[in-house]
């Protein structure tokens, strides 16, 4: 007699996913369960079940795991305008992480990538992993970057994309204790908007909450998981804390006071997987256990979140590599020639032509001089693959004109530095070279980031009689690079000792960079170490970092301003490529502190223009600047976020003119640090920012780009379309009116002629990247929802569109607008609030000055409290309607101690809130307040009151009363 044992439930492929999940779940034992919920999902060996890692850093190619194709920083996609393109990458990436785990398993398939934070304000250090600051046309590329990254097959997933960072997360000063003071139009006009489309177009599989809180409460316990975010889709979403974030709950946010209180209460909030103490999982697990025991958890919510987490493991074929289309990716479908194409194509497409006065394109035969610090660069950042292949601006210039026609002069300083011990000197490099510091080993994985130590098998540095000659790059803010004469940069290693040991600065600790710090009237200065914060100092051993250091005086044998001088004198065309290092000045972890272009790279292209009045500014960088003396006197200016490998064979073809450039701004940039608002005011519409609200004259509009052809716009038509009342059919004709073929972006915004409340002054509803041969035209078409044209009402708590004029504008930037069309909507009338009825929510105000919205409850709510108690805040709620019968009294809901002033005309309420407990205990106070029909209402509120809501009981009707 033979059995037969069938395979279980979970094996079955006939069977739906959520009856494998379900299946496989119920195998689990509760331990099993648990173990799952850290980022390193250990095996289940008795259900023949591997393990499984959360986590593969993929924003612009496979970063951390050693040699990948890299592709142009995300701001540089967004500025594309391109989601053909920007899909494409997707799918090169995403089949890189294929190829790569065939080879490693350690590569993951639940990648981390896109950043969908908006590019709020210029100075937020990680504005390089963003696409743009406005809603739609981040939605735009994030939805085709996750199509690429999940693949197009209706059931298997090529990698499953979780996007960052949830929510309202734009600073990195204070980044896991700041809470960002979002009020409802901007959370739902705004932040909301930026997850929503991608999560909706079907290609997420997850998200992951910010350091930060928002109105008071860490993001890892937000209720917009529940409330908004998995409303969007049918499909369940695997949310991934960031590293570390859990325990800052209780370390750094002293959110909760146990380390058992703050998993759980993240955990009902919705957050799934735990990153958290690298690879050991015992301390978020035995957490999970003692909130079990403590009755904090319940097995049914340890259930809900393995389900998501096996869920993603079912979509990515683990439990059916027959099956999955995916799973046959090998080695010989990395670093393809077709990556290669798409990598120059992406960063020529990225190129953004800020002004030009007729100097570009340069002619065949012109001798260029190409100068500056980033002139012979190929830079990558925290979250770039190591580079197979690199072309600096240098190395596409020589390759494109001919050597024999560039010359090159970086615009370093030479230096030598002294001490009392001597010269500083470079003992010289092995002869095998070594491998460089500052790169992250492919071994690291995707563990916690840490400090990245440099080579201790190098000698360190000397002091001595004999001077060794150092480059210096200034790279403004007190950030000093020295390099030595074998472009080794200097370091500091584990054992505190410096070297000339780093190919280029990096790492999660940048150990290159060094801060003069005046000393003396002599010109003495300390050079304190930014990566530790100790000095460099002498010692018999050599030159080490010490609580002490040596007084330096720093010999300048040339300044770099000379060498560029002497190059762009005799060429026919300077280029000077300027911009950041993307480890330096503004980075994770670092915001930067100023809008303008560090001083040493501010002289080296005024020498250029003064030595050659045909000096063209390439700015590379991860942000924009603020170059209004650049733009005033050079013929022509060019950026690019950092291009990734191909970077430099991209702006040598944009420079000779074998590619029109047709990149477009992805963000405003701004004439001067003074037209920004403070970096942790998220309130957009109230301190006017981005282009949406902006008042002023900025340097450059968003959505500016300019190329070597020029287009016409004609015929702009808008019309409900015949068969669905909810769109708008957009309909113009564009055509290349000039000599050569190229790209142009045709934007759509749309305005509100009219409004009840205060609308952006024009909002980008679509856009089309296209190519034309010169003469050539094109009727483009575009299908508009009408709901585009709506707002958040918070007299309402609801979307609406309101009734009257609104304009469809089409242009080739925010501020080039070549034609406009009317529409008209016949939406809900903007109605009074029904306070009589409805009360006052504290947060739902229209305009306010001074306050900052908090947590009303640990899980759910707002209130409003003054930012500064002493000073007060104000709030004002427009049109509200009391009844006919009016009111008598005002009821508050109110928390901490201070007052609540109402004023209505000349009617005023003072109420009185005193202590009674702590932020969460809330009490009702009654107080004589009269009022009727519809008037605005100024609420101003002092000391440490927190508001959450007013009411206000209907005053007694005079024809009911009984004698």
């Amino acid at each position: 007699m033979y059995v037969t044992t069938s395979p279980p439930p979970f094996r079955d492929p006939g069977l739906p996913f959520g009856t494998r999940v379900d299946d496989l779940l119920a195998r689990l034992t509760p331990d099993e369960r648990i173990a799952m919920l850290h980022q390193f999902a250990p095996a289940v060996e008795r259900l023949g079940i591997g393990p499984f890692r959360t986590g593969q850093e993929a924003l612009h190619g496979v970063a951390w795991m050693g040699p990948a194709t890299v592709f142009p920083q995300a701001v540089g996609l967004g500025a594309s305008w391109n989601e053909d393109l920007v899909r494409r990458v997707g799918e090169a990436v995403g089949t890189e992480a294929r190829a790569m785990r065939s080879r490693d398993d350690r590569v993951g398939l639940n990648v981390w990538a896109p950043t969908v934070n908006l590019l709020r304000h210029p100075l937020w250090g990680r504005g390089e992993e963003g696409y743009s600051e406005d809603p739609a046309l981040t939605t735009a590329i994030a939805v085709a970057y996750t199509r690429g990254l999940r693949g197009d097959h209706p059931v298997y997933w090529r990698t499953a994309p979780v996007l960052k960072h949830w929510l309202a997360h734009n600073n990195e000063t204070r980044r896991d204790t700041s809470s960002s003071s979002v009020r409802p139009r901007v959370l739902h006009e705004y932040d909301l908007r930026a997850f929503r489309g991608a999560v909706e177009a079907g290609a997420v599989a997850g998200v992951m909450p910010a350091y930060n809180l928002v109105n008071g409460r860490p993001n890892h316990l937000s209720p917009q998981l529940s409330e908004h975010l998995r409303t969007w889709t049918d499909e369940e979403l695997l949310v991934c804390s960031d590293a570390g974030a859990p325990t800052n709950l209780v370390a750094s946010e002293k959110y909760f006071d146990t380390h058992e209180e703050a998993t759980a209460a993240a955990l009902r909030a919705g957050v799934d997987s735990f990153t958290d103490h690298g690879t050991d999982a015992s301390v978020v697990t035995g957490r999970i256990r003692r909130a079990l025991e403590q009755g904090l958890l319940t097995g049914a919510d340890i259930d809900t979140a393995v389900r998501r987490h096996l869920l993603v493991r079912f979509r990515l074929g683990e439990f059916d590599p027959g099956l999955d289309p995916y799973a046959g990716t090998t080695l010989r479908d990395f670093d393809t020639a077709g990556h290669r194409a798409l990598a120059r194509e992406a960063a020529e497409q990225a190129i953004v032509l800020l002004k030009n006065d007729g100097m570009l394109p340069l002619a065949e035969g012109t001798r260029i001089a190409v100068v500056g610090l980033l002139a012979d660069e190929c830079k990558t950042d925290w979250y770039s693959g190591t580079l197979i292949r690199r072309s600096s601006p240098l190395d596409g210039l020589r390759e494109r004109f001919g050597a024999a026609h560039v010359t090159f002069a970086e615009g370093a300083d030479r230096v030598r530095l002294k001490c009392g011990a001597g010269w500083l000197q470079v003992p010289g490099a092995p002869a095998d070279g070594g491998a460089p510091a500052g790169e992250r080993p492919a071994e690291e994985g995707a563990l916690d980031p840490a400090l990245l130590a440099g080579r201790t098998d190098l000698p360190p540095l000397t002091a001595g009689p004999e001077p060794t000659e150092l480059a210096l790059i200034d790279w403004g803010g007190g950030a000093w690079t020295l390099r030595a004469p074998d472009g080794r940069y200097l370091s500091v290693a584990e054992d505190g000792f410096v070297r000339a040991s780093a190919d280029q600065p990096g790492g999660w600790v940048v150990q290159e960079t060094f801060a003069p710090e005046h000393h003396d009237d002599a010109g003495g200065h300390l050079l304190r170490h930014t990566g530790t914060g100790g000095y460099v100092s002498v010692t018999a051993d050599g030159v080490r970092i010490a609580e002490k250091g040596e007084v330096f005086t720093v010999e300048f044998l040339e300044r770099g301003e000379e060498a560029v001088t002497r190059a762009a004198a005799t060429a026919d065309a300077v280029v000077v490529v300027a911009g950041n290092d993307p480890h330096i000045n503004g980075r994770e972890t670092e915001d930067r502190t100023t809008l303008a272009l560090p001083p040493h790279q501010e002289r080296l292209w005024r020498a250029a223009r003064a030595a050659n009045p045909r000096t063209a500014l390439a700015l590379v960088s991860a942000y924009p600047y603020a170059v209004a003396d650049a733009h005033a006197e050079l013929p022509a200016l060019l950026w690019s976020a950092h291009g990734g490998q191909a970077a430099g064979t991209a702006l040598a073809r944009v420079l000779a003119g074998d590619v029109s450039p047709a990149g477009r701004l992805p963000q405003t940039w701004y004439a001067a640090d003074t037209d920004l608002p403070d970096l942790f005011d998220y309130d957009i519409i109230g301190s006017r920012q981005t282009y949406l609200y902006f008042e002023g004259s900025p340097l450059y509009p968003f959505g500016h780009g300019l190329g070597y052809s020029a287009f016409a716009y004609e015929d702009l038509t808008a019309e409900r379309d015949a068969h669905d009342a909810d769109l708008l059919r957009v309909s113009l004709t564009v055509t290349n009116t000039g000599p050569v073929d190229a790209g142009e972006v045709v934007q759509l915004y749309t305005r509100a002629v009219d409004p009840p409340v205060l609308r952006p002054s024009r909002q980008l509803a679509a856009h089309r990247r296209v190519h034309l041969a010169a003469g050539a035209a094109r009727r483009l078409e575009f299908r508009l929802p009408l709901s585009e044209l709506g707002f958040w009402d918070v007299a309402h708590a609801r979307w609406t569109v309101a009734p009257g004029t609104y304009e469809l504008l089409a242009g080739a930037s925010s501020a080039d607008i070549r034609l406009t069309a009317s529409v008209r909507a016949e939406g809900d009338p903007h109605a009074a609030r029904p306070v009589r009825e409805a009360g006052l929510e504290a947060v739902s105000y229209d305009e306010q000055r001074g306050t900052e919205i908090v947590d009303r409850t640990r899980t759910s709510g707002d209130a409003v409290t003054p930012a500064d108690g002493a000073a007060g805040g104000q709030l004002v709620f427009r049109n509200c309607d009391f009844g006919e019968g009016g009111v008598r009294s005002v009821t508050v809901e109110a928390s901490g101690g201070g007052s609540v002033e109402l004023t209505r005309g000349a009617t005023a309420t003072t109420v009185a809130v005193t202590p009674a407990g702590g932020p969460y205990d809330y009490a009702t106070r009654t107080a004589p307040f009269t009022a009727s029909g519809v008037h605005d209402l100024v609420v101003r509120l002092r000391g440490s009151v927190r508001l959450a809501r007013l009411t206000f009981p209907s005053a007694p009707n005079p024809r009911n009363t009984t004698r």
